[in-house]
């Protein structure tokens, strides 16, 4: 299957994730708005996805993939049975850590709280809700780390499908939740009722999460077994690759936890304002770049132990090239139409037109690395499928310290939106640091037919940019109004936006007509000259 049809697989179905997510959203905002108990959800929240991001989807998912990748087609002492016997032999161990690690977290909780939003003691009673809050969502850390590992041994025989379905498991299930919780509130408007409903349905969507992956890797013949722990050479080596992979991987996530701290001491309803921002931002980012990410990662392992260095080229040259005509756009038309696209999905209810001002200044901040955010995921397989998860340790840490310099800096001066602003250049920092380093080793350049459909891309997006800065204050009256004028002014935004991009990037050839046929195809076309296909 090539790289053009996996990502096609996880990103639509990871579409459909964040359009329940934007529901999940669209109704938070409206029934908690951006006060004490939104803020120690978002806390609450935040921790396990952190912690799961970083660890089980990151640092896990990175080191475990390429070894039972490697095992599931080596020739000699491989196959199914010697890959699952692996991965059976990890998720024996990886049990017990979860377990162990989930209970130290929830007894340390009110230290892990206050580390991250000391200043939550001068509101008073929104520490000890976070503390709950937080106790009660962690569970879902364990749940859905294991729910990664069954998604990595399925993504390893190219079963992407199950694994990008779980997340929509997750949003109708905390759609349930805010809904009950705001009937149980009625007419007491007591955000409290409806913060504790969230946080249940939490731990409740972990638990749906994980049935349906064990169903999935059943139903695809992987059949795995808990049995007694032993720390193989293998689970040994693993462990090893996890430690510094969990920074090379994670940089995202750890600038979450540093975004965090800062947040929470600025005026109430900051951490919110950010977290709500950060789903627009999370929609391309999600779509396209962890999509790519994913798919490319097992890929370019195999070609990689064949030793067919230029398949490898070809495939990453290929990766860039369609993140960059997917997450472009994206980003210049988040940037423009910002208060069209908050105001229109966010405000109402509790969620006041200054509100979704302040979000939309953050969403502009937040995109601007876009297209590093999206990069860092292409460019990380290239170490991560050499097993050399050292060298975007140092990348990680030295961006981490930048961006928690540039945090004291900005955050007095500018807020809630400097802090977003130091996140989106440190990332820049992050991918420019990568892409030298791989360049350096030879593992991967730009070459000039890539540098040109990239000049093709931008100048597309200039085109699209230009129709949305005279179409969204047009359409302001109605991106401002009711329910349904919202719905159609935004969508003709969206709309808009993509014909003008689409149309233009044809006419200029910012599209590869290659890759758009593997698109129609289970098998892409091979040709002996002309750009390369991404099949394998």
């Amino acid at each position: 299957m090539s790289l053009v049809k996996n990502v096609g697989t996880i990103g639509g179905l990871t579409l459909v994730s964040r359009i329940f997510g934007f529901v999940r959203d669209m109704l938070l905002a409206r029934v908690l708005g951006a006060g004490l108990a939104a803020d120690a959800w978002q806390l609450a929240f935040t921790l396990p996805n952190t912690f799961r991001r970083l660890f089980a989807e990151g640092a896990f998912s990175v080191a475990f993939v390429p070894m039972y990748t490697r095992r599931l087609h080596a020739e000699e002492g491989g196959g199914e049975e010697a890959a699952d016997a692996f991965a059976g032999d990890v998720l024996s161990v990886f049990v017990w850590v979860l377990l162990g690690f989930s209970a130290l977290c929830m007894i340390a909780m009110p230290g892990i709280v206050w580390l991250l939003a000391r200043e939550y003691q001068s509101v008073p009673g929104k520490f000890e809700l976070s503390v709950m809050l937080s106790r009660v969502t962690f569970p879902y850390l364990a749940l859905v780390s294991l729910v990664a590992m069954l998604s990595g041994v399925l993504n390893s025989r190219s079963r992407f499908a199950p694994g990008a379905i779980v997340p929509v498991l997750l949003n109708i299930v905390m759609i349930g939740g805010i809904i009950t919780g705001w009937k149980l509130r009625g007419d007491s408007e007591s955000d409290l009722v409806v913060a504790w409903a969230l946080a249940i349905s939490l731990t409740l969507a972990g638990v749906a999460q994980l049935t349906y992956m064990w169903w999935a890797t059943r139903r695809a013949g992987v059949h795995l077994k808990v049995k007694t722990p032993k720390f193989t050479p293998e689970v040994k080596r693993l462990m090893m690759l996890m430690l510094p992979a969990t920074f090379g991987a994670g940089i995202y996530q750890i600038s979450q936890l540093v975004d965090t701290f800062f947040a929470t001491s600025l005026p109430q309803g900051s951490l919110t304002l950010l977290k709500l921002a950060d789903r627009l931002n999370q929609m391309p980012l999600g779509v396209f770049g962890i999509a790519l990410g994913t798919a490319i990662l097992p890929m370019l392992a195999r070609h990689i132990q064949s030793g067919d260095k230029g398949e490898a080229q070809r495939l990453q040259s290929n990766a860039v090239e369609i993140a960059m005509l997917l997450c472009l756009p994206c980003a210049v038309a988040l940037s423009i139409c910002a208060e069209a696209f908050t105001a229109g999905i966010f405000q109402g209810g509790k969620m006041t037109p200054a509100d979704t001002a302040i979000m939309g200044n953050i969403v502009i901040a937040l995109v601007c690395g876009l297209p590093a955010y999206v990069l860092i995921k292409v460019f990380q397989p290239a170490f991560f499928s050499r097993e050399d998860t050292r060298t975007p340790v140092f990348v990680a840490a030295f961006a981490l310290a930048v961006n928690i310099a540039l945090n004291f800096y900005v955050v007095p001066r500018y807020g809630i939106v400097g802090l977003a602003a130091a996140t989106a250049i440190t990332a820049t920092l992050n991918v420019l640091t990568l892409y030298t380093i791989l360049q350096i080793r030879g593992w991967f350049h730009f070459s000039g037919r890539l540098a040109g459909k990239i000049a093709r891309q931008i100048l597309a997006t200039a085109a699209m940019g230009a129709a949305l800065l005279w179409l969204t204050p047009a359409l302001e009256p109605y991106w401002r109004g009711e329910a349904f004028s919202r719905i159609w002014s935004l969508s003709a935004l969206v709309i808009a936006g993509a014909m003008v991009f689409f149309g233009m990037a044809f006419a200029i050839g910012a599209l590869d007509k290659d890759l758009l046929g593997q698109l129609r195809r289970k098998r892409p076309i091979s040709t002996e000259s002309g750009p390369p296909n991404l099949s394998e």
